[in-house]
């Protein structure tokens, strides 16, 4: 789970002096919005650039509007970076394990055989169904994107489906497993900073989540079926061919599956499996496939080359190792940088603050309540944010309406988990569109997951269906106290 050394400040908390009005407040959020807009947007640069802009901007705003030193606006960077520091340490090391297994045959070896086993008519509802099963099981939907679903993309590329729709039914069952397994460090977060037992913000979600993966699934297997009748001839079969003259591939490549899957299984936390999983994968690669000790981790380091005789394959396993992630954690740290100096400067209080006076009825406050999630995941770059800030900003809201906290719990979590993946600067997107090799905007229109569970939410608040209608005191005393 995230370090929580810090919590961001209330409205009420926020000194007189130094309280936003709600115009200040918004000054530096349409002002990002607008540098990225015009940078990214108008201009075709990179969002590092107009990041830094807002970065300046705002720091600017609070030390000369809001009156905050140098010192106490580093504060802030820091603590949104040391929250941020889990996903750029996992950045680093996805990208190491990609390469070595890729080196280790294991995800040529995923690729190879699920090519015979799956079938384009089921293979993104099929997809999905398992990426959310290993994501429950192990509880981080990052570890089975990185994973599993680099050998998704590859398995589907051989079946004729487009890559943007296979990511899509990855990153639908990897967020909708990741939301309801109770080892999830989004989950836990969301119950801790609402101060709700863990189960019962986990029954809560229940209903949500079910239906939003449940259409997404309907969804996929129409999609897939459209996609199969596009399939190439012998195109899986000269794949698999071309694999087989690369690797050697038997059931041993897939130790460092069975490794870092294990791992997670039995509690250990996403970083340190992954870190397992890469060493796991550099030992198969010397062993299994005859590579030196040298290269087996030169690879980790500088990525796969592989040179197998057909174009498609060698594209579908190049990596760039670690030295290839540059990019990808720069405009990480610049967006965790900016989220930062939002909170500490009170920004984001602000503006949740006058959301939830706005809102007088339940409805309309779990309705504003997922609206702010959203809207601190596209102004901090990190789901923990958007969790966290609404979370323990809305606590007292919700006690004046007489909610349980589990509410509370679960519009954050519907709302603010799985929309960073769609936000193309945020944490969440970046690595997922490193992992799978498919932009952010190719696979959000088929990321149904990132937007029906949302809108579900909103659904329940506008009908009031299943808000406040499930009582947590009547729960058998054991599912209370799992906790």
């Amino acid at each position: 789970m995230p370090s929580l050394d810090f919590e961001p400040m209330t409205y009420e908390e926020l000194p007189e002096e130094r309280r936003p009005t709600f115009k200040q407040a918004l000054l530096p959020v349409l002002a990002t919005i607008v540098f990225l807009a015009v940078g990214s947007a108008l201009l075709g640069m990179d969002p590092h650039m107009p990041l830094l802009w807002a970065i300046t901007f705002t720091g600017l705003v609070g030390y000369y509007v809001f009156g905050y030193s140098w010192e106490e606006l580093y504060d802030g960077l820091a603590n949104s970076l040391m929250m941020g520091l889990q996903a750029i340490l996992i950045l680093f090391s996805i990208y190491a394990l990609i390469a070595t297994w890729i080196s280790s045959g294991t995800i040529p070896g995923l690729m190879y055989y699920g090519l015979q086993l799956l079938s384009p008519s089921v293979f993104l509802p099929i997809t999905a169904i398992l990426s959310g099963l290993v994501a429950f099981s192990i509880g981080s939907s990052w570890t089975t994107v990185g994973t599993l679903g680099v050998a998704f993309i590859g398995i589907g590329s051989g079946l004729g489906i487009p890559a943007p729709m296979t990511a899509g039914a990855i990153l639908s069952g990897a967020y909708a497993g990741d939301k309801q397994s109770p080892l999830s460090d989004t989950t836990n977060l969301a119950a801790a900073v609402t101060n709700t037992k863990l189960y019962d913000h986990i029954n809560r979600m229940r209903t949500g989540t079910l239906l939003a993966f449940g259409l997404s699934v309907v969804l996929f297997a129409f999609f897939g079926l459209q996609a199969s009748g596009g399939t190439e001839g012998g195109k899986a079969a000269a794949i698999q061919h071309a694999l087989l003259g690369t690797y050697s591939i038997s059931p041993l490549v897939f130790v460092p599956l069975v490794v870092t899957f294990g791992l997670a299984l039995y509690g250990y936390p996403a970083l340190p499996s992954l870190i397992a999983g890469i060493f796991s994968g550099a030992g198969t690669a010397i062993l299994v496939q005859g590579m030196s000790f040298t290269a087996a981790w030169n690879v980790a380091l500088s990525g796969t080359a592989p040179k197998t005789g057909m174009k498609l394959v060698n594209n579908l396993l190049a990596n760039s190792g670690i030295s290839g992630s540059a990019w990808t954690i720069a405009v990480v740290v610049l967006a965790l940088a900016l989220g930062g100096l939002l909170e500490k400067t009170g920004v984001l209080a602000t503006l949740a603050y006058y959301l939830s006076r706005g809102l007088n009825s339940t409805g309309w406050l779990v309705f504003g309540t997922g609206i702010s999630a959203t809207l601190t995941n596209l102004l901090t770059a990190q789901q923990y944010m958007s969790i966290v800030v609404p979370g323990m900003t809305l606590r007292n809201v919700y006690d004046e309406h007489g909610l349980d906290s589990s509410e509370l719990s679960r519009a954050v979590e519907a709302a603010g988990t799985p929309t960073g993946a769609l936000i193309p600067w945020h944490a969440g997107a970046i690595y997922m569109a490193a992992a799978l090799g498919v932009p952010t905007l190719s696979y959000a229109p088929f990321y149904f997951f990132g937007f029906l569970s949302p809108i579900i939410l909103f659904v329940m608040a506008a009908t009031g269906w299943r808000i406040g209608s499930e009582d947590s005191s009547e729960k058998p005393s054991a599912v209370a106290s799992a906790d």
